[in-house]
């Protein structure tokens, strides 16, 4: 008997929890997205902790949701932390409320604990779709699986390096070139050296189906093959032009992947690699438009296969799902160019006067390679800059102080990377500590009477689980490998006591979201162009009464800015680039100029830093002034005197975050999890909940 009345009292207890956990999900979702949840059963629900952002697929979800009853409508939005479903009838709904609610989903060898909360509707809109580039043609199974094996197995990867095909291990992956070798110290071919290897016979039969079929009308001279690992990745660049003729041909073997293309005004095409598909380039689409693949284990992609004879455009859908990459190897085939380009683009043209920019420093390939990068280009500027860094932090964003000033009285709370402090003293209910890696702001921070001290962000010398909550805000993108960044997301977890929350912000390389530009874009437009208007997206009330959902559309801006302008953020291969400030990003990896004269700004004398602060991502900007974007930042730097100004230069290192990179990189640590991510003002950012 005893034992019967421990078992009820245990079970009553573990279900009080499990209604405990709900409630504060719901809380959540209403607060960080404007998700209304509503008592009364529905026929919808919403699943928090369901979501692609967190590492489910909708084949996992979908399954769990069927044993429940019929389903009418799934919907997970991109890179989030939740998901909506709508049963046919309300007892479906309801049986999936009372099984799934504490439920453990298993997801790759990982699990989630999924929350149920009624909704009384869902309304997704999709967003318009951004055509393919002009000249890019996707042919699905051009090549048989017998023709990829005997391709595949063309290539002999065992040898370390190989002078005849000069094989090389690059920073994301590693590649072999026929033919020619193309040199990324250079961005170009030597053409008075042609490789002792020629192309391998295995190719000659598939190039001489892309003549007959009319992709080429030339035969390809020069072969780069490149093999990558899951994880891994190339970045955004245009091929050289001066090197190579119109077009280019590119077969993807053994796996498929998600390409990006985009275009200098900020338009991104994903394009979905199919294996043993072959991907033409010619005309705008090789000439104009950057293509690259972000490194990442999943991809978001259609749960559907798209038909083979319906145009492929990008767009975020609602049926999307998560495909987990496999290694694959792409044979890009060119040809060599002997005459200067003559393309219709010489904003773009090396052959025509357009940018050819001059290598910058290595992207690291090492964690001492890292640290030297991020002690030169980070840590080493704020001996020249940091009352001048201080004096343009002065205002505290807006969802930051709504994040701080929802803490309980009595919160510890660590600032990790405070920089002068902005956000220490938001609340004063609050026992708030700072660390920054700079010692002048640190001495800032003491001279405002806050307390702080000087620390790295990998290593915070505070005793783990001390603290009710953290911030990072525009810090992490600073530095420059996955690894340490998610290394620095694990410390900020580690300082967190159970339950306790964090919230992340960083750099976004899409500056325009939900057809609303940035601040940091809208500064450059106003200059340009005097004025800048922009369409309003649906209000927060709208979103709230309705559990209606905005999907995350790609990057695309109304008016353009010049390519020349933003064409200098490509570098060749490996190299960084400066970035040219107020324009869209077309690279992950970047310098970011800041300009300095006295401590003080003149704007006569410096037009790119009007407003009274500098175009980086840590100026301060409240979404509801005229002023640029967020919070408190490192800079990295290498300082330049051009000869026509007497300003100093420096050049800071960002990795500006794709959306949901962000999402995905703080699933790679145990023990947390996402509870809603946004978009503001130009940064991703996340609330984490430690478990």
């Amino acid at each position: 008997m005893k034992s019967n009345v421990s078992t009820e009292s245990r079970k009553s207890k573990d279900e009080r929890k499990v209604l405990r956990k709900q409630i504060k999900a719901s809380h959540t979702l209403l607060k960080h997205e404007g998700i209304c949840t509503t008592p009364q059963p529905t026929k919808c629900l919403v699943i928090a902790n369901g979501g692609l952002g967190n590492g489910v697929s909708r084949e996992e979800l979908s399954a769990a949701l069927q044993e429940m009853g019929e389903v009418e409508k799934l919907v997970m939005p991109p890179h989030k932390p939740y998901a909506f479903v709508t049963f046919r009838s309300e007892d479906g709904a309801r049986k999936a409320h009372a099984n799934l609610n504490g439920w453990k989903l298993l997801c790759g060898g990982s699990s989630v604990t999924l929350y149920l909360s009624y909704v009384d509707s869902v309304k997704y809109k999709e967003a318009a779709s951004v055509p393919l580039p002009e000249g890019l043609v996707l042919v699905e199974n051009f090549v048989s699986p017998e023709e990829e094996a005997q391709l595949l197995n063309a290539i002999d990867w065992s040898a370390t390096h190989d002078n005849d095909t000069a094989q090389k291990s690059l920073k994301h992956r590693r590649v072999k070139h026929y033919g020619f070798e193309f040199r990324y110290d250079i961005n170009n071919v030597d053409k008075d050296k042609p490789l002792p290897a020629g192309l391998p016979e295995e190719c000659v039969p598939v190039l001489h189906r892309c003549v007959e079929h009319g992709h080429t009308n030339i035969l390809p001279d020069q072969l780069t093959v490149n093999q990558y690992e899951s994880g891994q990745g190339i970045p955004p660049h245009v091929d050289t032009h001066s090197a190579f003729e119109d077009t280019i041909l590119s077969l993807s073997l053994g796996a498929k992947t998600v390409m990006e293309f985009r275009h200098p005004d900020g338009r991104v095409a994903a394009v979905v690699l199919p294996e043993r598909s072959l991907l033409v380039m010619k005309g705008e689409s090789r000439y104009l438009w950057s293509h690259g693949i972000t490194p990442r284990k999943f991809d978001m992609v259609p749960a559907e296969e798209p038909r083979t004879d319906a145009p492929t455009e990008s767009g975020i859908q609602s049926n999307l799902t998560l495909s987990r990459r496999g290694t694959r190897t792409s044979f890009t085939f060119r040809k060599i160019r002997q005459d200067p380009c003559r393309c219709a683009f010489p904003s773009a043209c090396d052959s025509q006067g357009g940018p050819s920019p001059s290598p910058g420093p290595s992207l690291p390939s090492s964690h001492a390679d890292a640290a030297r990068l991020e002690e030169e280009y980070v840590h080493r500027v704020y001996h020249t800059i940091a009352s001048h860094f201080s004096d343009t932090r002065h205002t505290p964003w807006p969802r930051v102080c709504r994040f701080l000033s929802s803490l309980p009285p009595g919160s510890i709370l660590a600032d990790v990377g405070c920089g002068n402090g902005k956000y220490l003293g938001v609340n004063a209910d609050l026992i708030a500590v700072g660390c920054d890696r700079s010692t002048a702001l640190v001495q800032i921070c003491a001279a405002r009477g806050y307390q702080a001290f000087v620390s790295d962000a990998l290593s915070v010398p505070l005793r783990a689980a001390s603290c009710d909550a953290c911030i990072s805000i525009a810090v992490i993108h600073h530095f420059s490998t996955a690894e340490r960044r998610l290394a620095a997301v694990t410390e900020l977890v580690r300082l967190l006591k159970p339950g306790g929350q964090a919230l992340i912000y960083v750099w976004a390389f899409e500056q325009e979201y939900n057809k609303q530009k940035s601040k940091y874009l809208k500064q450059n437009f106003k200059e340009d162009h005097g004025e800048f208007s922009s369409t309003n997206s649906v209000s927060e009330k709208s979103q709230k009464s309705t559990g209606e959902q905005i999907s995350d559309p790609s990057c695309h801006l109304e008016k353009s800015h010049k390519p020349s302008d933003n064409m200098q953020d490509i570098s060749p291969e490996g190299r960084l680039s400066v970035h040219t400030n107020r324009t869209a990003f077309t690279s992950q990896d970047l310098l970011v100029p800041w300009h300095l004269k006295g401590g003080k700004l003149q704007r006569e004398e410096n037009p790119d830093l009007s407003s009274g602060t500098d175009p980086s991502p840590e100026s301060d900007s409240d979404p509801n002034t005229s002023k640029l974007s967020p919070a408190a930042s490192q800079a990295s730097a290498s300082a330049l005197k051009p000869a026509s100004s007497q300003v100093p230069v420096f050049h800071r290192y960002y990795h500006v975050f794709q959306q949901g990179e962000l999402e995905q990189l703080c699933a790679l640590v145990s023990g947390v999890q996402v509870k809603s991510s946004y978009h503001d003002q130009g940064n991703w950012c996340v609330v984490l909940q430690k478990e």
